[in-house]
């Protein structure tokens, strides 16, 4: 292989790597949170990962939980 394939099948793989990471990232692979902020026009909801598909994204809180509360599936903020 010459020099320039090498660098050229390098530069893919690092594309690749950043893709993964970008898709990982969107998908919520490294959240730490058991919710997600979910941006809703001016405001953002904040959902729980167990959210009920049932219930609208305008029915879950606008502000966060704050320390020993969490989110529960139907979108009550509640003590844990």
């Amino acid at each position: 292989m010459t020099r320039k394939n090498i660098l050229k099948y390098v530069v893919i793989v690092g594309i690749v790597i950043l893709a993964g990471l970008a898709l990982a990232d969107a998908l919520g692979v490294f959240n730490p949170k058991p919710y997600t902020a979910v941006s809703h026009g001016s405001h953002v909801h904040y959902v729980p990962h167990d959210r009920d598909p049932d219930v609208s994204i305008g029915d879950f809180p606008t502000e966060e939980p704050g320390p020993g509360e969490t989110i529960t599936p139907k979108g009550k903020i509640v003590r844990k």
